[in-house]
């Protein structure tokens, strides 16, 4: 038996990259998992299978985030096929944007838009299914804590502000035994990132340098990290944003 069996989890953007790890390794620990994705239905169904074939129990809902009421369809689509959640990973997002003279208002409205106001209108709408006792985890990024890259600012203001909301959400359902907690994590091998990160050999080896253990993570990495905070071992955990970057910020 697994430490989340009997469990419900639901893991937006899950897909594919970080929240395909997150939620196959949710599942190896007995969770059903809900496989959130927004688009791309064939990436959403090969996760359900992959968690299928190991044993596990999954099944994808289609919901497109930063549009006007985008939590309340993916509460509806998740209400057809459970009557309550223990788990809540915010982890989808726009993992890039333009420089501070180039993005235009369209652009930045997106970002926020799925970045901070999907996550904080999913987790208001969701705070009635959660379980009391349940897991909040909300995947933040190094780049809100490090040193300043220009190019990405408005992609590291949306996770400042998810870190303040994880940082006040965790007293607001702390009476209820909830935690809250960020993960942040830092240069993952992802589909996201392969157009630059496996550009060449110099460029991988740039990046496995930024980590004091000298590698690139994967979304394994980052999937281990949910677990921990998601399990009762995590229980005394709150309000907490966790450094999953490797190092890269020592």
């Amino acid at each position: 038996m697994g430490v989340l069996t009997g469990r419900t989890a639901l893991v937006t953007g899950a897909g594919r990259g970080i929240g395909r790890g997150i939620a196959e390794r949710l599942a190896r620990d007995g969770a059903r998992v809900a496989v959130h994705y927004g688009s791309r239905e064939e990436t959403a169904k090969e996760t359900v299978a992959a968690i299928e074939e190991a044993g596990g129990s999954a099944f994808a809902i289609r919901a497109r985030l930063g549009v006007p009421g985008d939590a309340e369809t993916l509460w509806r689509e998740f209400d057809r096929h459970a009557d309550g959640l223990d788990i809540l990973v915010n982890n989808a997002g726009i993992g890039t944007s333009r420089p501070f003279g180039e993005i235009d208002e369209e652009e930045y409205g997106r970002l926020f838009a799925v970045n901070v106001k999907a996550p904080h209108f999913i987790t208001q709408l969701g705070a009635g299914r959660l379980r009391d006792g349940g897991r909040i985890v909300n995947i933040s990024s190094g780049l809100a804590r490090t040193a300043a890259m220009p190019q990405l600012m408005a992609y590291a203001m949306t996770k400042g502000a998810l870190d303040v909301f994880t940082r006040d959400l965790a007293k607001v359902l702390g009476p209820r035994g909830i935690t809250v907690n960020s993960v942040a994590p830092g240069i993952v091998d992802t589909d996201v990132n392969a157009d630059w990160l496996r550009a060449s050999e110099e460029a991988w080896q740039g990046a496995a340098a930024y980590s004091a253990l000298g590698r690139v993570g994967t979304p394994a990495d980052i999937g281990d990290v949910v677990a921990f905070l998601a399990s009762p071992d995590g229980r005394w955990v709150t309000g907490h944003w966790l450094d999953a970057t490797g190092g890269s910020l020592t």
